[in-house]
């Protein structure tokens, strides 16, 4: 790996076509009523490439009044599930056919070689399945003062849900939230991160171009303390669903409990790689580095403590740090780079933080932990070598920061991973069959994967956290369920 100046490649910049950057409410694309808007920095370059309209608290306003007319009384209302399944299934056809698109848009706003245009469509099918299957069922209940009673429940649309959408995957993480929704028969109001608004704003324009009618999905760019904040204190919204820091959620929890609004809310992790002695270590190396790496770290899941049995931590360290050095970081459009740059200069001095915490706390720095070039915000894969109840090992650092652990026993291992604020996801590494379920019981966490299978979440499985994790899930019948309310229904016959 070499420092210094990064040739970055501004020709396939150029040639990437920017959506509307106005806001999108009721149908029709219109500036912010304040007249304002803001920066969008390629981190890669630290180039300006676009003003955002920015949503304020008016904007959020007619949004909502948008989305509230469409649930309630609009043409949204009115459609069967097998319509809204034909516009989910166009929706997701239009977003295949500019598969290219959202990659270029995606990876011009987070500096990452982002490919998420496969998972959003994954997920905008997956739910449309289900559209036209959100029933109730029917209770037996016995008689009353002799007469039978026909008892039944019916599953409903919850409202108008907010969404609230971060800049690590807008477009994969927003078709979770938006997907489900829609199926159900909600609308929506999607608070785009003001860190990479631009895949969902040209997701807002093929909403428009699949038909769907005005009020089902409104796209509001904003900053989250104008916006977010807005969208959170709304009368009109029934439920918020939050993807984000466990700071920032908590105060969504406080505001929505106030309220009594339903929440859902995914609030990040400090996940275990834990990888005994008899696994196939060689094999499962590569994954190990890229469940800490990929996106630069920048990924709720990512496996940044690695908790390794004793007699193989060296085998681990000397493995993961060869794999670190040859690992390419560098302009996000080179097809040869394996990791671009962290969202903004502010995430690069937090991270370098953390890399500096980590040297003062005693843990050995095994590799990586300078800043890559000049421009952009470029760092190296980093690996550390300590204890758990290090801040590196606490702290979600949301870098390429990962600290190697060792231990001595499967009580000790359980008892590590465990011993966090966090509960989001964890990998297990071995080849004993009986570890495997009994770790998968035993951590105290929403995702188990044993041997590989990282990468996105299927959208057939719940995806969710534990303890400072978050609440509910999202994805599977379980993301329906999350946008719909069951009513009971018995009458005497």
């Amino acid at each position: 790996m070499t420092t210094g100046t990064l040739v970055i490649d501004h020709d396939v910049r150029s040639r990437i076509t920017l959506p509307p950057c106005d806001l999108m409410i009721d149908g029709n694309w219109q500036p912010a009523i304040s007249g304002e808007c803001f920066k969008v920095i390629d981190p890669s370059t630290e180039a300006v490439t676009a003003h955002v309209a920015r949503a304020g608290e008016d904007d959020i306003a007619l949004a909502v009044q948008a989305a509230r007319r469409a649930v309630d009384e609009g043409p949204w209302s009115k459609l069967s599930g097998p319509e809204r399944a034909r516009l989910l299934h166009r929706l997701a056809d239009l977003v295949e056919r500019d598969t290219a698109v959202f990659a270029g848009l995606d990876t011009l706003d987070m500096g990452q070689p982002v490919k998420a245009a496969p998972a959003a469509i994954a997920a905008l099918r997956y739910f449309a399945g289900w559209a036209d299957k959100i029933d109730g069922r029917y209770v037996n209940l016995p008689d009353v003062d002799g007469h039978a009673l026909h008892a039944y429940t019916r599953r409903e649309p919850m409202g108008v849900i907010g969404a609230i959408t971060p800049w690590n995957g807008p477009l994969m993480l927003g078709s979770w939230k938006i997907a489900p929704a829609l199926a159900a028969g909600c609308s929506v109001v999607l608070k785009a991160p003001e860190d990479a608004p631009l895949s969902s704003l040209h997701l807002a324009q093929l909403v428009l171009e699949a038909g769907f009618p005005p009020g089902a999905l409104n796209v509001v760019p904003g900053f989250g303390a104008e916006a977010g904040a807005a969208l959170v204190a709304s009368p009109g919204v029934d439920k918020i669903t939050y993807t984000g820091s466990g700071a920032v959620g908590r105060e969504v929890a406080a505001t929505a409990s106030r309220l009594l609004k339903y929440v859902t809310l995914e609030l990040g992790g400090k996940s275990p790689q834990i990888i005994f002695a008899d696994a196939d270590i060689e094999a499962a190396l590569p994954g190990i580095a890229r469940q800490l790496y990929v996106l630069s770290g920048q990924v709720c899941v990512a496996g940044t403590r690695i908790l390794v049995e004793r007699s193989a931590v060296g085998k681990v360290v000397d493995g993961l740090a060869q794999l670190f050095r040859q690992v390419k970081v560098g302009d996000p459009f080179d097809p040869s780079t394996n990791i671009g740059s962290l969202i903004n200069r502010r995430q690069l001095d937090r991270v370098t933080g953390y890399v500096d915490q980590g040297s003062k706390e005693g843990a050995e720095l095994v590799t990586g932990g300078r800043r890559v070039g000049d421009s952009g915000f470029f760092l190296e894969p980093t690996l550390f070598q300590g204890s758990n109840d290090m801040v590196i090992a606490q702290e979600e650092i949301f870098g390429p920061v990962g600290v190697v652990i060792g231990f001595d026993s499967f009580d000790e291992a359980m008892a590590i991973a465990n011993a966090t604020s966090y509960g989001l996801a964890a990998m297990v590494y071995t080849s004993d069959l009986s570890t495997a379920h009994r770790a998968a019981a035993k951590i105290k966490a929403g995702m188990i994967r044993v041997n590989g299978g990282a990468g996105v979440p299927n959208p057939s499985m719940p995806f969710g956290g534990m303890k400072g994790s978050g609440t509910g899930r999202e994805l599977s019948y379980s993301g329906i369920e999350e946008c719909t309310v069951e009513k009971t229904v018995s009458m005497q016959l």
